[in-house]
């Protein structure tokens, strides 16, 4: 299991989860809940992601209020908590990472950010306010609605300043194909690279292995695609 410990923010201490590689890392992931909070299938996407010699750090971006996790479930509880959230506070709490991970000598060139459903937002998101080494998003939404504060992704994907991978399944209901190839044909303006990757198959979350939505192949295949973007990209 991952180490739990805190890091300092202005809105107090934040909860992550943290694991490392038995040896020298290739470099530093952050890794961004889906809607449902830092739970135990996020917790162990650190410990694979340390198996493959990434050090791994979740934050609980709920921490303002408890950093409460939620069943698969029960939607009714998790909007209120997701749509709180704001871009200035998950900002705040990505930058308290970043810290954390230059102090453990990670610079930019040597972090990468993935993040699944919620988190997919997040990190490209975070691609377009960085230079980061990587970020990859499974499943995020807000294509051609912004959320938490942001703009809409397709709008700002083309100011990404980070390399950016982005895995989506045809099945999702939330996440209209359209809206995919509009993302796709964006985020091609960037002035870095990009790759969208459809799974023909595959719904929202599966990649999580906790959801009735899991679908093995799509996930074995978005996986290894996540390692070699960061293994390509992250400079050691």
């Amino acid at each position: 299991m991952p180490t739990a410990r805190t890091l300092p923010t202005p809105d107090g201490d934040m909860p992550v989860a943290e694991a490392s590689p038995a040896g020298a890392a290739h470099g530093a992931v952050v890794v961004v809940q889906e809607a449902f909070g830092l739970n135990d299938h996020i917790e162990s996407l650190c410990d694979r992601l340390a198996a493959a010699g990434f050090h791994a750090l979740a934050p609980a971006l709920f921490h303002r209020v408890g950093s409460p996790t939620f069943a698969y479930d029960d939607l009714p509880a998790v909007m209120p908590v997701m749509n709180a959230l704001t871009a200035e506070g998950i900002g705040t709490d990505l930058d308290a990472c970043y810290r954390d991970l230059a102090d453990k000598g990670f610079d930019e060139s040597r972090t990468g950010i993935v993040g699944f459903c919620m988190g997919g937002t997040v990190a490209l998101w975070a691609g377009v306010q960085r230079p980061l080494g990587a970020a990859v998003t499974f499943y995020g939404g807000g294509v051609s609605q912004g959320r938490f504060g942001f703009q809409p992704l397709a709008e700002i994907s083309p100011d990404l300043k980070t390399p950016w991978l982005g895995l989506f399944g045809d099945q999702d209901q939330g996440i209209p194909v359209d809206d995919v190839e509009a993302l796709r044909t964006a985020a091609s303006k960037a002035p870095v690279s990009t790759e969208i990757v459809r799974y023909p198959d595959a719904g929202h979350g599966f990649n999580c292995d906790a959801r009735g939505s899991y679908h093995e192949s799509s996930a074995a295949d978005g996986w290894k695609r996540m390692l070699d973007f960061f293994t390509a990209n992250l400079k050691v």
